[in-house]
């Protein structure tokens, strides 16, 4: 008798899970177990969890120029690098670096001799290039010349305003302002009235690529545009600039400020 008790109970509970999914009590919440749900939600938050951790240490790398040569963004981080660009975090970024060059440039008192510099780049430091490369994947196309060249002949850049904030008060200080450019000669004119357009004004000097620097690497280039300013005289006191080359080489300045662009590097 007792073992066909246990058989009749098990015949019971074995028709229990049929019951629960009868055609009168199948409801759509029911058709995968909830406990299921839950886990495929917690293992996609921890996949996202994941990837931001690797997107974040591979910008961070970028920037402190600990990444080898690179030509594209990973394409796991392309919404990752156009959400900081889009962001807040690009934003306070540079407000930070402009609020610290702030604070080094007024440490000088000027002599009034006229030869204290400060050197800034243009793209990604004073004018932003991020219209165009949002429509490129923000880094992920491996750069084209001919597009980017279009491009800036249109000539209608934004400014960055933490930059022309930073950039009218070193001229307010006294110090001249040297506009130093990987844009080819070819440029000029557009990139003066681009440049004007956006708020800056009144440079010392501009200096583009010219067809004999065509070869050469752009932290080359710079070094020999910084040799040659030292040479006649010159104190670099600051330098702001998007990328490593603008900044690295030889003839550096006193003091240096990488502005973040995890879009692309220039070597």
């Amino acid at each position: 008798m007792r073992i066909l008790v246990n058989h009749h109970l098990l015949l019971l509970l074995s028709l229990l899970p049929l019951a629960a999914f009868s055609e009168e009590n199948i409801t759509s919440s029911y058709l995968i177990p909830r406990p299921l749900i839950f886990e495929t939600q917690q293992l996609k938050n921890i996949d996202d969890n994941v990837n931001l951790l690797h997107c974040t240490s591979w910008r961070f790398a970028a920037e402190t120029n600990n990444l080898a040569p690179w030509k594209t963004i990973p394409v796991e981080c392309a919404d990752y690098v156009k959400d900081y660009l889009m962001g807040k975090g690009y934003v306070f970024d540079v407000e930070r670096v402009s609020e610290e060059a702030k604070i080094y440039a007024s440490s000088f008192e000027s002599n009034g001799d006229g030869k204290d510099v400060w050197i800034f780049d243009i793209d990604e430091t004073l004018l932003s290039n991020l219209p165009y490369y949002l429509e490129h994947g923000c880094g992920l196309e491996v750069f084209n010349h001919s597009k980017f060249d279009k491009w800036v002949e249109k000539g209608i850049a934004p400014a960055i305003a933490p930059s022309l904030k930073l950039y009218k008060l070193v001229q307010d200080m006294g110090y001249k302002v040297i506009l130093l450019t990987g844009r080819r000669e070819n440029h000029r004119v557009v990139t003066v009235e681009n440049l004007r357009n956006a708020g800056f004004h009144n440079w010392d000097k501009l200096i583009l690529r010219s067809m004999d620097d065509d070869h050469k690497t752009a932290t080359i280039f710079k070094s020999e545009k910084r040799d040659e300013m030292v040479n006649e005289g010159y104190r670099i006191r600051g330098n702001s600039g998007d990328q490593w080359s603008d900044l690295l080489g030889f003839a550096m300045s006193e003091r240096s400020f990488k502005l973040p662009n995890p879009m692309y590097y220039i070597p």
